[in-house]
């Protein structure tokens, strides 16, 4: 079985793939001072709650943040005897390499996206991942990651708006029932809605006419759903996007070994 792991600026998502489907997905606060030994303590308390019988023989990771990667490495290593793939590695061969600017790194989250969505969609693709910060992938005929677009995530904007301005309050991010608030927290939604909805139509009209060509527009993330209630720009919007993504990219690194 796979034990596949997503760790992002604010979560980290661990997975567990049989060969045919996901039998448990559980996720933690990411924290590069956790060690492997408080990673299996969880992992197993978790397995043993749910009653998930699992025989982990395989490992990937897709890191956002570099310093909590040795510790899962350990965790792989010592408790589950396999070496783990990671993504952005040179070990980890993707089936179609980004085409970049020379020199450029491109995040693993935004790798393994592209990968899930062209495997579901096909190419000529636009992936709108709704994360600590907003991003845009742009996929290209073949499958390639070809460029893109980030953008201060949701959750990060009204924090910076709620420290940088005394007198506004901490909100959450909700449809608002109307565009013109008659209170503070109304008038905050109202922007914060209604403006990313304006942020992403306006990013994905400027790389299609770029593209020169009809893009699909995939959303992933946790507010993909939320932020979907206010446009009819997304073709889907998918949950598993990167669970998949690192699936298929385990099972081409197998069949290319």
């Amino acid at each position: 079985m796979l034990l596949a792991i997503d760790c992002g600026n604010t979560n980290t998502v661990f997975s567990i793939w049989d060969g045919t489907r996901f039998i448990a997905t559980w996720r933690c606060a990411t924290d590069h001072k956790r060690t492997a030994d408080e990673y299996f303590v969880w992992l197993s308390s978790l397995m043993t709650v749910t009653r998930t019988e699992a025989t982990i023989t395989e490992a990937i990771i897709s890191s956002t943040v570099p310093r909590v990667v040795f510790n899962l490495r350990v965790l792989c290593n010592r408790y589950f005897e396999c070496r783990p793939l990671v993504v952005g590695k040179p070990e980890c061969a993707l089936p179609v390499m980004p085409r970049v600017d020379q020199g450029t790194t491109v995040g693993p989250d935004r790798l393994v996206n592209t990968v899930g969505a062209h495997d579901r969609y096909g190419g000529d693709l636009i992936v709108v991942d709704f994360g600590t910060a907003t991003t845009f992938d742009v996929v290209d005929t073949d499958g390639a990651y070809v460029g893109g677009v980030i953008a201060p995530g949701v959750n990060l904007s009204l924090e910076a708006l709620h420290m940088a301005a005394a007198a506004l309050p901490h909100i959450d991010v909700a449809k608002p029932i109307k565009a013109i608030g008659t209170n503070t927290v109304a008038c905050m939604q109202s922007g914060v809605y209604w403006g990313y909805i304006g942020l992403v139509e306006g990013i994905v009209r400027e790389v299609r006419r770029e593209r020169e060509r009809p893009c699909k527009v995939i959303a992933t993330g946790g507010l993909a759903s939320l932020f979907a209630q206010g446009t009819d720009l997304f073709h889907s919007i998918e949950d598993d996007l990167t669970m998949h993504g690192l699936v298929l990219i385990n099972d081409y690194n197998k069949e290319t070994a």
